[in-house]
């Protein structure tokens, strides 16, 4: 991963976003979660990295206040006694799919915790480099993609529509763009 050094990256939420999409009725619902955080560790192999992020979950945002409400009860998140979703990478490699991407893409590996639920997620996560920022930082972007089964992790709820219809799907699309920044310098050669 050209530029990427060895060190402590930290997600800047203000330059980031996680999103996701699943199916409602006939159509597609989008959301996202507005408060988040986490680190990369880039080892000096880049392949030997790992990840964490926690999410809020009571910060979901479907652009509706009363759904945003439902899924925070006990039928979904269940946030009064879940506030946290966590992700730990546990590997990377290059990925084997999307060789003309444009950038270098890898799959990072690792768990996901939701409730009291941790299942293996892959992550599809394509590197767009390194970069100073207007502030004396160094910035590293990322997209990551991964598809979800929110009954893996217990959540079960749905509303039966005529037919052998329901009315939420199963899978969910996530997608995260994002920003770090170094935190921690490489230590110099001597």
């Amino acid at each position: 991963m050209p530029g990427l050094v060895a060190g402590r990256w930290t997600v800047d939420p203000v330059h980031s976003e996680i999103t996701f999409t699943i199916r409602h009725l006939m159509t597609t619902v989008r959301g996202s979660f507005t408060d988040f955080g986490g680190e990369i560790l880039i080892g000096e192999d880049p392949l030997a990295s790992t990840a964490r992020a926690e999410i809020r979950l009571a910060s979901i945002d479907t652009r509706s206040a009363e759904r945003d409400a439902h899924v925070r009860s006990a039928d979904f998140l269940d946030v009064e006694n879940h506030p946290l979703m966590t992700f730990e990478g546990t590997g990377v490699e290059p990925a084997t799919i999307g060789r003309r991407a444009r950038h270098p893409r890898y799959h990072l590996d690792g768990g996901l915790t939701v409730g009291d639920v941790t299942r293996p997620v892959r992550l599809l996560t394509e590197f767009h480099g390194v970069a100073p920022d207007p502030w004396g930082g160094t910035r590293a972007g990322f997209t990551a993609t991964a598809s979800i089964s929110r009954r893996d992790f217990g959540i079960e709820f749905n509303v039966p529509l005529q037919g052998d219809k329901v009315m939420l799907g199963d899978t969910i699309a996530i997608q995260l763009e994002i920003q770090a920044v170094l935190a921690t310098e490489p230590a110099a050669a001597e």
